[in-house]
């Protein structure tokens, strides 16, 4: 089926770029700790909470409606309809974005010292704040790219972004050196904004050649075209943007719940940079995989099901749910075989090794989790998959604040296990609801 094999070469293709903005990732935190200092290096991670909540707002729930609008257009054979959704989505992303950049530029130190912990942080979200435009582009474009299901555009842009990224950092840390200049932690920031803006360029450029395929004509069907769009994405807006929220809580509480288990704040900032440092990026670093899936699995689901092909809809979602649940089940008899050797010779760290033993019980519902909720968005459900991953959420919350106190880090670890098990339970049923009797008949 054209279907599946275009899932399966979407999810190809995103994963071997994915792997590789990894690997480039990974030694790019290295040059960076060697060249500006675990200090510097602390405030450029703090940033980041502040830009993911920019991005969630401005690009998150625009782009899988674009994404799955998309998909759903040209399957019905309303191409220019489809060509109009991007068009309207890029001007309401751009608008947001130049809000979103006269607020930090407006109340850059207030932001730093209020949300981030820190005045030094200012003058970086000052820098990070020109990605946005950027990065508001390149989001929708690659949201209408996934909805025509070619995947080759998305991955080579993330490929163009992290490299970029790297060299640009490099590249100038290298010439300020050999000038007698001494680089800030600030050019990090500067190599985002680099790293956006060729992403969002060739991004563009790319769509301009396709001319004969890119004409956005405005007609009576703009009205109608905007409220599909808005309806669609205000969910999954507040579902990314609660998200990155609660995940801030969760960040700065896990620490201060660790003393209340009566360590010391040495000893509970050790503890979690061991979880979020070194366990977590070994349990997540499959799940490149699952979420290529994810991503060319929504505009499928929603074109499939859009052209009344029941049985093409049911057979994605035993296929791909599948696919990620079996990964899920080889990493989880990994990680408990191998984890503690893992944590021991890559990290030194025993500690981290006892962390991936027990995360490696959620790999079945982490990676099992993406394709699901995928399915929910394409199907158009998405304040059901607002609703189901806030669940989750909150139960990670409760695990923090009601666990730890009582028994440390492990009473955190088994709630992320109880919140993950929760999303896969509710996800089914919100599909099983949702489904058409036939599908329900057969699964």
């Amino acid at each position: 089926m054209v279907t599946e094999r275009k899932l399966f070469q979407g999810a190809v293709i995103l994963t071997a770029a994915g792997f590789i903005s990894r690997i480039l990732g990974f030694f790019f935190r290295i040059f960076l700790s060697h060249s500006f200092g675990e200090e510097s290096v602390g405030l450029y991670q703090l940033i980041f909470p502040l830009y993911t909540l920019c991005l969630s707002i401005s690009t998150a729930g625009l782009q899988t409606a674009v994404s799955s609008l998309t998909a759903r257009k040209v399957s019905l054979g309303k191409a220019d309809e489809a060509r109009n959704i991007l068009a309207i989505a890029l001007c309401l992303t751009m608008v947001i974005s130049f809000l979103e950049i006269i607020v930090i530029q407006n109340n850059a130190p207030l932001i730093a010292s209020s949300f981030l912990g820190d005045i030094r942080c200012a003058k970086l979200i000052l820098i990070i704040s020109y990605a946005l435009p950027c990065a508001a582009i390149h989001s929708c474009i690659c949201g209408y790219s996934f909805g025509l299901q070619n995947a080759k555009l998305p991955a080579i842009s993330q490929l163009i972004e992290q490299t970029v990224r790297v060299l640009t950092v490099i590249l100038i840390f290298l010439a300020m050196q050999n000038g007698g200049w001494k680089p800030s932690i600030s050019l990090a920031a500067a190599g985002i904004v680099a790293g956006e803006f060729a992403a969002a360029l060739f991004s563009a450029r790319s769509l301009s050649r396709s001319r004969n395929r890119f004409r956005p004509v405005l007609s009576r069907r703009t009205a109608a075209d905007l409220r599909d769009l808005v309806t669609l994405s205000l969910p999954l807006t507040a579902n990314r943007t609660a998200l990155t929220l609660l995940q801030s809580i969760e960040a700065a509480s896990i620490p201060v719940c660790l003393k209340l288990y009566g360590l010391s704040t040495a000893d509970s900032l050790s503890l979690y940079g061991v979880l979020t440092g070194m366990a977590l990026p070994c349990i997540l670093f499959p799940s490149a995989i699952t979420n290529s899936v994810g991503t060319v699995l929504l505009p499928a689901v929603s074109a499939t099901n859009a052209s009344g092909n029941r049985a093409s809809v049911l057979k994605l979602l035993k296929k791909a749910v599948g696919s990620c649940l079996m990964l899920g089940l080889a990493c989880c008899l990994f990680f408990l075989i191998f984890g503690r050797q893992i944590g021991e010779l890559l990290f030194h760290s025993a500690t981290a090794g006892r962390f991936i033993l027990t995360l490696a019980w959620i790999c079945p519902f982490l990676y099992t989790n993406t394709a699901l909720i995928s399915a929910i968005n394409g199907y158009g459900k998405t304040g059901h998959s607002f609703l189901i991953n806030m669940s989750g959420l909150l139960i990670r919350i409760a695990g923090v604040f009601l666990a730890i106190p009582r028994f440390g880090m492990l009473g955190y670890l088994w709630g992320l296990l109880v919140s993950q098990l929760a999303v896969s339970v509710l996800a089914v049923a919100a599909i099983l609801f949702h489904a058409p009797k036939a599908q329900r008949e057969t699964l």
